[in-house]
């Protein structure tokens, strides 16, 4: 490390006793904090000299740092600290962050790890995920151009994802000359603003993270400032969860450890409250009730553990327990629900479609979900809630989420506690498996619990037993002119022909009816197919075999249909035709007005077609005749039947 690194006191601690000083940096406490606010506003640049200043930069990387800033550094010929941190050659291209850069630091009194976030708004998603496991905030302000819009979103972020600590760092103070009077301006409006987010307490710092004013030494520059440096108050800041700790017990199991035929545990890092051996837990969402037997850990049995340990505990009773299940406290457990209100924050550059199904992680649990229209979103700049069909890259709003089974959840926040564990979720999609949101649960829908199934003595298998047939649903996908209907029926008079039950869904014939309000947009081309995806369902559920034909175009929603039928009940049938062949029919004419520009949103020519990836049946209708095609399906589904029945 530089030469003068290490204090005397330090120094002579590593040279006389290694092993104490180890265990001296090893029991320093951890902060993790981020670093946000708007673009340039020198969030690298002051990373860069907590580095320099904490004496954590090599030798070796001070002379390669010197040499960039020469080269690509854009401080003329003095240290460019934002370097430190900007690995990404576009990053030192275009001197700006636009990944989440993670540095670990450490003082005599406290471990750091700083992740510096982006200030652009195209990556605010990123600051999001960067915030996510952050104790602490420091907001970044260009003394130059004061308050921004991107300095409202990322505070309103951190206030949204629970952030409790905030430092307002007035930063470029040497630009203004160290003006006092331009501080107290800024300070006056984020405090304005702050408060209207409900952020009551934040500390207000006039720093140069250039010239190092006020960041590990007082400035002379600023003698009317009386406060700490940031450097003091970072080491100083308590950001113990005591909410945590004496929260009622959770754990959520992460995995079932049973290394052998004598031993059955399960195994989680304890997320709120304490647990002691002989405690009463309930498992969730089962509800079932049983004692903790052992508390083992790896350096033997507890009889207390408490928020944050990582433990295995074992139970007097043989209960049904895995992975995505939480023990916790049995006479004030968390509730569990299938419909939620939920502040989200959309991630991703596709906007969110309604209806869609993705699949939502909440800790260790994973669900189908189903995200209705927003309810609203959230100007950011004068805290309006405005209406929206959808939610767009970077947008913050409330919308309802449905999965398809009881998470088990508690509210985000609470007046006195973040519950991260049981409260915050990711939103997947399907197809690329990219994070596309991530949201705050804020309450139960009443809907969620005032709703119940109700018994039925005849069933599926009553209702197939008397029909004499397998229910299924043969569903029929391709473009517009690609044959679908005229093969589905087909395939149904030959059915009909054999003696079976069928009832053919046609795209056309439901638009008539059942979905006569939807348009054809991606969001109501969703919905479309969810709504016939239902009536299907209950339609096999009355031993029906039922066939399908609609474009149904993407994939998410169609393995969104397989996914409310058991697996063998659902044949996907792509009908491949060229564009140019189904073009060439046109039999409506829909291709020329899409062509004219009178049909907007149209599959294959303003609207994308994403064909099946390994489709139960293929049909290739250049080589294949329509009526070849229905006795091969029906060939193939009636031995289906055959070996069912």
């Amino acid at each position: 490390m530089m030469a003068d690194a290490p204090t005397y006191a330090t120094d002579t601690l590593i040279a006389q006793d290694i092993d104490a000083y180890l265990r001296l940096h090893q029991h320093k406490s951890l902060l993790r904090f981020i670093t946000c606010g708007s673009v340039d506003d020198g969030k690298s640049t002051l990373i860069g000299r907590l580095l320099y200043d904490s004496k954590m930069i090599f030798e070796d990387q001070l002379a390669a740092l010197e040499a960039d800033s020469k080269r690509v550094g854009t401080q003329g010929q003095e240290i460019d600290f934002a370097l430190l941190v900007d690995g990404l050659a576009a990053e030192r291209e275009q001197g700006i962050t636009i990944d989440v850069a993670y540095r670990f630091f450490a003082t005599e009194k406290r471990k750091f790890i700083v992740a510096d976030t982006p200030g652009h708004e195209q990556y605010t998603r990123n600051m999001v995920t960067g915030a996510s496991t952050a104790d602490l905030a420091v907001m970044l302000i260009d003394a130059r151009k004061g308050v921004l819009t991107q300095t409202r979103r990322h505070s309103y972020l951190a206030k949204l994802i629970g952030i409790r600590h905030i430092v307002l760092a007035i930063n470029k103070m040497d630009l203004v000359e160290y003006d006092q009077a331009r501080f107290d301006t800024i300070l006056a409006d984020y405090r304005h603003f702050a408060s209207s987010i409900g952020i009551d307490a934040f500390t207000a710092i006039p720093i140069s993270g250039f010239r190092g004013d006020n960041v590990a030494t007082r400035s002379e520059a600023m003698p009317w400032y009386a406060g700490p440096t940031l450097i003091d108050h970072l080491e100083s800041v308590d950001v113990a969860n005591d909410a945590a700790q004496a929260g009622p017990f959770r754990m959520p199991v992460q995995w079932v450890n049973r290394p052998n035929l004598d031993f059955r545990g399960f195994a989680g890092l304890i997320s709120a409250g304490h647990v002691r051996r002989g405690d009463p837990v309930r498992i969730l969402p089962s509800g079932r009730v049983t004692h903790i037997d052992r508390i083992v850990t790896m350096n033997g049995d507890l009889d207390l553990a408490v928020a944050g340990q990582a433990v295995t505990l074992t139970l007097t009773d043989e209960v049904d327990c895995s992975r995505g299940n939480v023990i916790a406290i049995a006479d004030l457990p968390p509730q569990a629900a299938d419909q939620f209100s939920a502040t989200i924050v959309w991630m991703d550059e596709a906007p969110m479609l309604p209806g869609r199904s993705y699949i939502l992680k909440l800790g260790t649990q994973t669900a189908s979900a189903t995200v209705q229209a927003p309810d609203h979103v959230i100007d950011v700049n004068t805290l309006a809630k405005l209406s929206a069909r959808s939610f767009g890259l970077n947008d913050i709003g409330v919308a309802d989420i449905q999965t398809d089974r009881p998470i088990v959840y508690e509210p985000y926040a609470t007046s006195d506690s973040i519950n991260t564990d049981l409260g915050g979720f990711i939103l997947i999609d399907r197809a690329t498996n990219a994070t596309v949101g991530t949201g705050m649960i804020r309450h139960a829908l009443r809907r969620s619990t005032n709703v119940h199934w109700q018994a039925i003595d005849i069933g599926r298998e009553a209702h197939a037993a008397q029909m004499g047939q397998q229910p299924r649903v043969l569903w029929f996908t391709g473009l517009s002119g690609s044959g679908k209907s005229t093969i589905a029926n087909m395939v149904e008079q030959k059915l009909h022909a054999l003696g079976k039950h069928t009832f053919l869904l046609d795209g056309d014939n439901v638009r008539h009816g059942l979905n006569k309000d939807l348009g054809f947009s991606d969001a109501d081309r969703v919905e479309n197919i969810r709504r016939v995806g239902e009536v299907a369902k209950l339609m096999t559920d009355a031993g029906l075999i039922v066939l399908t034909a609609f474009i149904s175009p993407f994939r998410a929603e169609r393995e969104m249909v397989r996914g409310m039928l058991s697996s063998d009940q659902f044949v996907e049938i792509f009908v491949d035709t060229p564009i140019e062949i189904a073009e060439a029919r046109d039999v409506k004419g829909l291709y020329k007005r899409a062509r004219a520009g009178e049909i907007a949103s149209f599959t294959g020519i303003s609207s994308p077609y994403e064909p099946p990836e390994s489709p139960d049946i293929h049909i290739d209708t250049t080589h294949e005749s329509p009526d070849a095609a229905a006795q091969r399906i029906v060939e193939h589904v009636v031995g289906i039947w055959s070996y069912d029945l």
